[in-house]
């Protein structure tokens, strides 16, 4: 898809004409939040079926990029290793208010591979744990790149476990479409710890561009994150971490624990020059993903670890540690695209086939109502106590959207003076660098007059040195012939 067709695509994507969510989902509870919106566990009415729901108020700034998310998810998450998307709704506010928008996706019962680290005993996965998410990361990321696609958000928080022990790429809130013809952007946006050199070099330099591969960057990161329970540089303020990445040399494992495969891995993937860096094909191929050793034993040892947190979990009561991660939290459901190499439910609907089968019928009762204009008193007695609980329910849903609204509000402007900070952060930064360079290029023309007059007393001495030896080897020669004169008068 050339950048014409995907400007094109957005055009097409009228927000004023999508559906009320109203009846057809409720939310349940704050689960995450998502680059430009909240994440809640929803539920479909008629169904009970769980999903991930994004909630995004629909403002005019916000429009453009919100257009663009969706457009990448109804392209390309047809991918067992991608979130599938089900639809989009529009809930209408009060006069004088945003819309919200309602991103409805599968939904990841087992949570982030950052909560999983952190639920781990040792805050460390095993390494052919390891191993086969970054294997299935790349294969959602060759999907991607192979339509010329960059995720640009790559990190524990956004890949995703199902309960069934599947990876998930989600939040394409960042994502970024390449022009075929070129194959480069210059957008300086991401997170800083994950965030590849190339990026961070777009902040400094207009002029500097990048590919998918810093996508690879940040799955190395990420890498180093499931080893070590945190990405590197974590300890330091995000702006100190980014003057420092493209600075520093390329971060490795710590621990000797680890196999020359992995060490290879993680190397492969951390290549400060992105143009040397390998790419996700070539990855794939790299004989710590290639040779993962029996991967069914993997799956089930996975599978395993997550049901026995699921289970202290809810002995615990419910924690939410997401902290800026994306969909999460219980139910599988089976997913169009590729087929997964762990069968789900069989006979088991998906969301979107569920929902799809609403809306035609959503038609034809409509159809119908019109033509009978009636019927028996018990069939009206039990749709008029239908619609009654659905105005509680909507009543409920209103008044705690009320609520979260004012949660919503106080969080954006929280980010807002985050944001200005840290932008007041970087031009800090860059005016005391401007400094120190005026500084250091001060020392250096000092130092070069010092060495210059050094130079000079230097040719002064000597020269005094040989006007003194002159004059002594005078002083000799006319004392010679006056010694020889009295020799021979004696």
């Amino acid at each position: 898809m050339s950048r014409e067709n995907t400007t094109r695509s957005l055009d097409s994507i009228d927000l004023a004409t999508l559906r009320d969510p109203a009846g057809i989902f409720e939310l349940v509870e704050v689960v995450g939040n998502g680059t430009y919106g909240q994440v809640y566990k929803g539920r479909h009415v008629k169904t009970g079926q769980l999903a991930a729901i994004k909630v995004m108020e629909v403002t005019e700034e916000e429009e453009e990029e919100i257009k663009l998310e969706i457009n990448m998810l109804k392209s390309y998450s047809h991918h067992r290793n991608i979130a599938t998307y089900y639809g989009a709704f529009i809930k209408k506010g009060p006069a004088g208010q945003d819309h919200q928008l309602w991103l409805v996706m599968e939904y990841c019962g087992a949570g982030s591979v950052t909560d999983l680290v952190k639920k781990t005993k040792g805050n460390c996965l095993k390494e052919d744990w390891i191993a086969y998410i970054c294997r299935e990361v790349l294969r959602g990321l060759s999907h991607l790149h192979s339509h010329h696609v960059i995720h640009r958000d790559i990190k524990g928080q956004n890949v995703l476990l199902t309960e069934n022990a599947e990876v998930k790429l989600v939040d394409f809130g960042v994502s970024a479409q390449l022009d075929k013809t070129i194959g480069r952007r210059n957008t300086f946006i991401g997170t800083p710890y994950w965030m590849a050199p190339e990026v961070i070099a777009c902040d400094e330099n207009p002029e500097a561009t990048y590919d998918y591969r810093s996508d690879l960057w940040s799955l190395g990161i990420t890498a180093l994150e499931m080893a070590e329970g945190a990405p590197p540089l974590c300890d330091m303020h995000p702006m100190r971490a980014l003057f420092l990445i493209p600075r520093n040399p390329p971060p490795r494992l710590k621990s000797k624990k680890w196999s020359k495969r992995f060490l290879s891995f993680a190397d492969s993937c951390l290549v400060k020059n992105h143009l040397h860096r390998p790419t996700t094909d070539a990855l794939l191929r790299h004989a710590f993903i290639r040779d993962l050793a029996n991967e069914r034993q993997v799956r089930i040892m996975l599978k395993d670890h997550l049901d026995r947190t699921r289970k202290k979990r809810e002995k615990e009561g419910p924690e939410y540690e997401y902290s800026g991660s994306e969909e999460d939290d219980d139910e599988v459901t089976e997913e169009e695209g590729e087929p997964s190499s762990i069968v789900n439910v069989p006979g088991e609907w998906t969301l979107r086939r569920e929902f799809l089968r609403l809306q035609t019928e959503d038609r034809e009762g409509g159809r119908e109502g019109g033509h009978r204009g009636g019927g028996g008193q018990q069939r009206q007695q039990a749709l008029q106590q239908h619609r009654q609980q659905l105005a509680e329910q909507e009543r409920y849903k209103q008044h705690l959207l009320a609520d979260r609204q004012k949660r919503i509000q106080q969080q954006h402007e929280q980010r807002q003076k985050i944001e200005d900070q840290q932008r007041r952060q970087l031009a800090d930064c860059a005016f005391q660098w401007a400094e120190l360079q005026e500084i250091l290029v001060g020392e250096e023309s000092d130092l070069q007059d010092n060495r210059i007059l050094l130079d000079e007393r230097n040719r002064r001495s000597d020269r005094r040195q040989q006007d003194q030896a002159g004059r002594q080897r005078s002083v000799d020669v006319s004392v010679r012939p006056l010694d020889s004169a009295a020799e021979q008068f004696v």
